[in-house]
């Protein structure tokens, strides 16, 4: 038999639209439902320009659905204080299509590594170095890059640091 398990974020009836030339409206998002359960994966796939990358960002709260809701741990974002939505949006992170365009371009990727654990003051200061190559380990790249800028790095070098990024925090959705 299946094994039951927690929903922990679910999306109900999500419509996005956005304004088109001539007074039209451009549907990106249309009556999307999903449930995302603890210790499972959620693939989301379709074609370039359906919609994924905005289903994302609603999920994400980086844009504001224009109907249904998003609820986390049984809680709707849209009810949420600002303060209850930074908290909670360290269980949910995402990594970026193009981790370059999401780096500081000032930034060493030590300082891009531990940013999300210094914001929510799980680091201090004598361990950011030592938690910067553990995240540097865990992907499978050379501890060396810590005092690199992104863009002197290949792109899938920055794909495994927005990764490392993404998991510093340990989130329950990634």
């Amino acid at each position: 038999m299946f094994e039951k398990r927690e929903c922990i974020l679910q999306a109900n009836h999500l419509v996005r639209q956005f304004p088109a030339p001539k007074k039209k409206v451009l549907t990106a998002c249309n009556d999307i439902s999903l449930e995302v359960y603890k210790g499972k994966t959620l693939g989301i796939v379709g074609e370039s320009g359906c919609g994924k990358s905005t289903l994302v960002r609603m999920l994400m709260q980086l844009e504001r659905p224009d109907r249904g809701e998003i609820l986390f741990h049984g809680k709707n974002l849209a009810e949420m204080t600002t303060k209850e939505k930074w908290l909670d949006r360290q269980n949910i992170q995402m990594v970026f299509q193009d981790p370059l365009a999401s780096f500081h371009p000032k930034r060493k990727v030590i300082d891009i590594l531990t940013e999300p654990l210094e914001n929510y003051k799980r680091l201090k200061k004598e361990e950011k170095e030592a938690k910067a190559k553990e995240l540097l380990r865990m992907v499978e790249l050379p501890e060396d890059l810590l005092w690199r800028y992104p863009h002197s790095m290949s792109g899938g070098q920055r794909q495994r640091i927005g990764i490392a990024r993404a998991l510093s925090l340990e989130p329950e959705i990634l």
